[in-house]
């Protein structure tokens, strides 16, 4: 019997297709990684017996990276970056082994099926490859497709095709299906009509991804290191340039500049009010609006404020249509979810796949406003029908016929996103309903009737002036049933009258008023403008928008409006005075327009993508030898590093203090040796004891996490500057590999940590009286010996595990565990007197992690940081789990 290999997105994903599928006559277990599962069941494929199996990627698993040392800021000029650097695409999270996990459950297979998500990222997922050549087309009698030379990693089909069963007489052996929603009917009609990839599409989305890193990357290096080196108050660690992300904050920037250098205006409105009846008056609304000149509009009031009566010069009665609305595509739901819901874009993006996922809402990535004229719109709607809110609305639908959708705008892609099946608030909890309940009513919208409404004007004159009256009355609710945000507000009925009929005149009086300035840009406004101008996808928009919020450029107010900072605001301006293509949409929509060629297979992905990095190159160079020009706005709006920070420690060169920099990204500097050095962040830094360190005499400072979080001494010096060779940049005391220093790792290492492989478990010598011991890798805390006087790491190893023994001297405060001794030395693996004085936590979380479970690693700490010369590396013992190993899940 043949094998079926079938491949979704996500773990969600191939569970639900596998289901559907086999009718839920399936068995399942987990791969090899431990996060991805196989499905597997028997069926048909092309007319004969097969099994299926079916399992999946987790999203876009590769990421397009520079090689080796282009990874390194200090040891490349940016300006190789555009052509010189060789890019490979390698996993994002090696942990996975997607690549080995797919080979596993290819092997021996005779189909591949790929169920990624139908769209330009998903046809590139198909063909994340490993090298020059992609055989799909070969394998169907064709020649073999060129890729990019610098994809160096793999996955997907070229992982799979090399341990799949070889094809016979030119069989296709790969297809591709295309599904809009996880119902029955969607997956069932997508397996009986499998396609193939892609391959322009998959190409259009590796040159985007080229283009946004070469790019983005080497204005990112150079204008963070120029800037970050002469300013320390920024308060950003990555003073980043996108493509994209740049001109997004443009239009950001342009909104407050018009605010700021708006002049606010006085006019004059003339108001009208008549007596319609004892009961009622009519405010009238003048037909010239306004006038700016206070003369005139004071001439216009003496010559109708004598005047007592107004006289009808015409009534009018037209019945009119409010439409009900487009079917709704991704902006429009990014809209919506942002000035209606609160949701910021990328929150939205992200609840309405989980949505898709679980099989409440149609694809959620689409262009498209128009159903294809086979679509089955009832079916949906049926799925409706008992809905506590919406069932009435629906059955009348059902029963008495529904209208046919507005004519939209087709993009080919995905029919508009529609609910799939009914759901409650219990159900999907109150931040996916809120969306769901949107989709919902915005569909059951688009097939309603419009709203018709009568209405009812009464033109007056009163003097020389004439003034208007205008009332709104509901024929028929329409689509404003199910969206009654959208209803015409109820109003009172005009009089009866005809022309020539006179009303009194209650008062006329002048209005004196100002123009105001525009408001920030909310998330709405700018999605409306970056889909105008062509900036990004729908799929990439709420990225971009997060982007400039994360990076300090714009803040997110009440009303979801993006007000730019300092920052923000300085570095468009710097833009626009070397080189306004970097922050205006035109040159990067006329990229968009040549990827979209590229996906059409109307464009070659070499030439467009050799012909933008070339023109991006040389405004690079501009940008280079013009920055002056940013750097005089920056001047004034930014304090230099040596005016800024506090005294903190002494530089082991001129013995002077050191300036702490608070602001991202926090940095100590010295202004005698102009030196800067970089630190840890997201934690707290504070003086070490006064302690030097041996190598430089620079004095140590302490990092820590939080009050029960991780902490451990470093050099500033050799933070920046590794000492060994063995020792990367970035590491503290607790990585150093010195063999003396009381600091390192050498002498307060314990044993390796009982999470990751690569970590060292060290005692933190500051902590007492609540001793923790952290790994200087992974974020994992060991809380031990509380209250205990000291604890000092011996020179002596355990005989069982070889690591450090731990000597904890409790005083007078001494453990009941320990009877009438104060002193005891042991194992903090292996010793029993320790098992209960040791608690294992996440440094993130500081939360006990549980004991037992599945995921619970059987071996101890094995070994200590340091080794005497010759000393043999540690072992793993074979006995019983240890006292910290208990604590792992």
């Amino acid at each position: 019997m043949k094998t079926v290999l079938m491949v979704a997105e996500k773990p969600s994903l191939a569970q639900s297709i596998a289901k559907i599928l086999s009718r839920g006559n399936m068995s399942s277990h987990k791969g090899l990684n431990g996060t991805c599962s196989v499905h597997e069941y028997t069926g048909t494929f092309a007319g004969q017996p097969v099994r299926f199996k079916m399992t999946s990627v987790c999203g876009h698993v590769m990421t397009l990276d520079f090689l080796g040392k282009y990874n390194k800021w200090d040891k490349v000029d940016p300006a190789e970056l555009f052509s010189q650097a060789p890019t490979e695409k390698k996993e994002a999270n090696p942990k996975l082994n997607m690549v080995k996990f797919l080979q596993v459950e290819g092997k021996g297979c005779d189909y591949i099926v790929l169920w990624l998500d139908c769209d330009k990222e998903g046809e590139n997922i198909c063909f994340e490859n490993g090298g020059p050549f992609f055989p799909v087309k070969k394998l169907h009698g064709q020649a073999p497709a060129r890729l990019p030379s610098r994809c160096t990693a793999f996955l997907v089909l070229d992982a799979v095709l090399p341990v799949m069963n070889p094809a016979h007489g030119g069989d296709k052996t790969v297809f591709r299906a295309r599904f809009s929603s996880i119902t029955d009917t969607d997956i069932c009609n997508a397996m009986a009509r499998l396609g193939e990839p892609d391959h322009n599409e998959a190409l259009s989305v590796d040159a985007r991804q080229e283009l946004d890193l070469r790019i983005g990357c080497a204005f990112t290096r150079f204008q963070t290191k120029y800037f970050q080196g002469k300013y320390g108050d920024l308060d950003s660690s990555l003073i980043s340039f996108g493509p994209c992300q740049t001109p997004t904050l443009g239009f950001c920037v342009e909104r407050h500049d018009r605010i700021q250098s708006f002049k606010p205006e006085t006019y004059w409105v003339l108001q009208a009010k008549v007596n319609a009846d004892k009961d009622r008056s009519l405010l009238l609304d003048w037909d010239r609006v306004r006038v700016f000149d206070r003369e005139i509009a004071q001439m216009f009031l003496n010559m109708t404020k004598l005047e007592k009566e107004a006289q009808v010069e015409a009534t009018s009665r037209k019945e009119k249509a409010k439409q009900r609305p487009l079917a709704l595509n991704t902006v429009e739901m990014l809209r919506v979810a942002s000035s209606s819901l609160g949701m910021g874009p990328q929150h939205a993006m992200q609840t309405a796949e989980r949505l898709y996922t679980q099989g409440y809402i149609s694809y959620p990535r689409t262009e498209t406003t128009h159903y294809p004229e086979n679509f089955d719109l009832k079916g949906p709607l049926r799925q409706q029908a008992n809905h506590p809110y919406w069932a009435d609305t629906v059955k009348r639908l059902l029963a008495e016929g529904i209208n046919r959708p507005r004519k939209g705008h087709d993009a080919g892609d995905h029919p508009p996103i529609t609910p799939m099946r009914s759901a409650t608030e219990a159900e999907l909890g109150s931040e996916a309903w809120r969306l769901y309940e949107y989709i919902t009513r915005h569909f059951i919208a688009t097939v309603s009737y419009d709203c018709k409404y009568l209405q009812n004007t009464i033109s007056f004159r009163i003097g020389p002036e004439h003034f208007t009256c205008t009332v709104k009355t509901v024929i028929s609710p329409g689509f404003t049933e199910i969206m009654p945000w959208q209803s015409v507000p109820l109003e009172e009925s005009l009089p009866p009258c005809q022309r020539g009929d006179t009303f009194p005149v209650a008062e006329v009086k002048l209005l004196e008023k100002q123009t105001s300035p525009p408001d920030y840009l909310t998330e709405a406004e700018l999605i409306t403008l970056m889909e105008k101008h062509g900036i990004g996808t729908d799929a990439s928009i709420p990225v971009h928008i997060n982007n400039i919020c994360q990076r300090n450029y714009v803040v997110v107010e009440s009303g979801r409006r993006l007000k730019p900072t300092n920052l923000g605001i300085v570095l468009v301006h710097g833009y626009y005075k070397i080189d306004a293509e970097l922050v205006l949409p035109t040159i990067r929509s006329a990229v968009e327009k040549q990827l979209n060629l590229i996906a059409q297979g109307k464009a070659d992905y070499r030439q467009v993508l050799g012909h933008t990095l070339d023109i991006f190159k040389r405004k690079f160079h501009y940008f280079v030898d013009s920055i002056a020009g940013m750097d005089e706005l920056m001047e004034v709006s930014f304090s230099p590093l040596a005016a800024t920070g506090k005294p903190l420690s002494r530089c082991g060169k001129c013995h002077r203090f050191m300036k702490y920099i608070q602001a991202k990204p926090s940095r100590l500097h010295c202004s005698h040796c102009d030196e800067t050095y970089t630190l840890p962040q997201n934690g707290t830094i504070k003086l070490y004891k006064e302690l030097r360190c041996p190598l430089d005499d620079f004095e140590l400072v302490l990092w820590s996490s939080g009050s029960r979080g991780k902490s451990y001494p470093l050099c500033p010096y050799c933070y920046n500057h590794p000492p060994f060779r063995d020792m990367k940049k970035g590491m503290g005391c607790n990585e150093c590999t010195h063999p003396t220093c009381q600091h390192s790792l050498s002498m307060l290492g314990i044993g390796q940590c009982v999470e990751c492989e690569s970590g060292v478990l060290v005692l933190d010598p500051t902590s007492g009286p609540k001793w923790k011991v952290a790994c200087n890798r992974c974020n994992v805390v060991a809380h031990c010996f509380e209250n205990a006087h000291r604890v000092r790491v011996s020179s002596e190893t355990c005989s069982s595990c070889e690591a450090a023994l731990l000597d904890v001297d409790f005083n007078k405060a001494k453990s009941p565990l320990l009877g009438d001794e104060t002193q005891h030395v042991g194992c903090v693996f292996c010793d029993p007197v320790f098992q209960e004085l040791v608690e294992l936590r996440h440094a993130a979380s500081c939360h006990p992690m549980h004991r037992g479970g599945p995921g619970r690693r059987q071996g101890r700490g094995r070994g200590r940081g340091r080794r005497p010369a010759g000393k043999p590396s540690a072992r793993r013992p074979k006995d019983k789990m240890s006292a910290l190993a208990a604590y792992f899940v």
